[in-house]
């Protein structure tokens, strides 16, 4: 971590330093051939003020992206800097498509504003320098990585574009993701047929360098375009989930009745969980079955119930009403890992949910 922005931690991952490392020595025979005269270590060090001038522009890139991102009502978790440039990561459900398009759009933009200010600084310089040198692959690079972001198909920001506008038109945002993705794939393999056929057109065979990056970047494109479907899959059967349909019975005890009542109260309610409630009615904790049989018979009537309650974690009560991503969110944040979370309506426990039976309706069928 080198350190926050937006609230995030912001993380150059080693993977980038990896990727430092080849566009130096890639661009090194272009200062090579535009100053002859420079020294070995004079080449290698302007081709790195090019990464470092790329690692700028991708950085100005992922805080627009996550400064929108937060204005937005999300909560940004990470700034990473990686072997494809970077990415921005956040939570927080899209409720509107506006959302995820100004997230999106605001990348490329500023990519597309850093390469308006660098051609600016080329023209400002007159002679043919290695400044100028750097300015102009600056220029470029950040045209290249603004237009090329713009592509109309995930994982690409053009593909969130599109999503939102699909989402918009047709009010399903399962629809947009699924649309995006299909053309992300498209464009996964425009990627390998440019590298392969262009070339050809111009009467030159394509050289294995292209062809080798080429994969690589359609793979990558590929795989995120697949991700970006089964996710938008799974969100379907999130949308899906309800407390009401999921929630088991429960029967509510008062605390300190003892072992003897509480089972005769829950006699004849098959597969019901025995909620231990205070005064008020709110949910305290379960009686596990396992424990409850240790009890002796002839000690049952004089132990109380809260002898073999499991607690329930403190801000676990589930809403009746709930469902949907609100519903994981709130398990996430607040379960605790417990299996057994309580149920509750207008303040008092009215059923149980497993939280095993959650994550089996989040199953494939």
């Amino acid at each position: 971590m080198i350190g926050k922005l937006a609230g995030a931690p912001v993380i150059v991952t080693p993977s980038w330093f990896v990727a430092a490392v080849v566009l130096t020595i890639l661009f090194a025979p272009t200062v090579r051939g535009f100053a002859p005269g420079l020294a070995n270590g004079g080449v290698m060090l302007v081709a790195f003020s090019f990464v470092l001038l790329l690692f700028v522009s991708v950085f100005c890139h992922e805080a627009a992206h996550a400064f929108v991102a937060r204005s937005r009502g999300h909560r940004v978790t990470e700034l990473a800097m990686t072997l494809w440039g970077g990415h921005t990561a956040y939570t927080g459900t899209q409720k509107h498509p506006l959302d995820g398009a100004l997230v999106a759009v605001v990348g490329p933009v500023t990519n597309l504003v850093l390469a308006g200010a660098f051609w600016l600084g080329f023209q400002a310089i007159p002679t043919a320098t290695v400044p100028a040198l750097l300015l102009y692959a600056a220029f470029f690079s950040n045209v290249f990585v603004g237009l090329f972001n713009l592509l109309p198909g995930l994982p690409l920001d053009g593909g969130q574009i599109l999503e939102a506008l699909v989402w918009k038109g047709t009010g399903s945002r399962r629809r947009g993701t699924v649309a995006a993705g299909w053309i992300g794939r498209v464009v996964a393999v425009g990627v390998l047929a440019w590298a392969l056929v262009l070339p050809g057109l111009r009467g030159a065979q394509p050289t294995i360098s292209t062809v080798v990056w080429a994969a690589i970047v359609g793979a990558f494109l590929w795989q995120g375009a697949g991700d970006a479907i089964r996710n938008a899959r799974r969100r379907e059967v999130v949308e899906t989930l309800s407390v009401r349909a999921l929630a088991g019975r429960a029967v509510p005890v008062a605390s300190g009745t003892s072992v003897a009542d509480a089972a005769r109260a829950v006699t004849g309610v098959p597969d019901a969980a025995l909620v231990v409630v205070d005064a008020a009615g709110a949910p305290l904790g379960w009686v596990d079955p396992a424990a409850a049989a240790t009890v002796p018979p002839a000690a049952a009537g004089a132990t109380p119930v809260d002898a073999v309650v499991v607690p329930f974690p403190p801000g676990s009560a589930v809403d009746a009403g709930l469902g949907g991503a609100a519903l994981l969110e709130h398990l996430a944040a607040t379960s605790a890992g417990a299996r057994i979370v309580p149920v509750v309506e207008r303040g008092r426990a009215t059923g149980v949910l497993d939280v095993a039976r959650v994550a089996a309706a989040l199953r494939p069928s």
